[in-house]
């Protein structure tokens, strides 16, 4: 089956929070390792305080199982603490992928 479906997540550290949010992601391989339908999962920096998830999936429910998981949960609970504002989460569609 094709990978169709994606979720990307960009979030902002609060200042001294950097290293902080890195081993948040860092941590969360573990988490989405006991995803079977997520297939590809990236965490990664765009900047000193800029970070970013990008999940990919075969299907919607596949998607909406992530979202109803264990790393949204846990961004939900400690993202107050860790970011300067609420994360920029977008669902998309995968037009291509190799």
């Amino acid at each position: 089956m094709a990978l169709k479906f994606g979720v990307l997540a960009l979030v902002e550290a609060k200042p001294g929070k950097e290293q902080d949010v890195w081993d948040f992601l860092e941590a969360g391989r573990a988490v989405v390792d006991e995803e079977p339908q997520t297939r590809t999962w990236y965490a990664f920096r765009v900047d000193e305080k800029t970070f970013g998830i990008f999940d990919t999936f075969e299907t919607e429910e596949g998607r909406q199982a992530h979202l109803g998981g264990a790393i949204p949960a846990a961004l939900a609970e400690h993202g107050p603490s860790l970011l300067a504002n609420d994360p920029d989460i977008r669902l998309i569609e995968l037009i291509a992928v190799k």
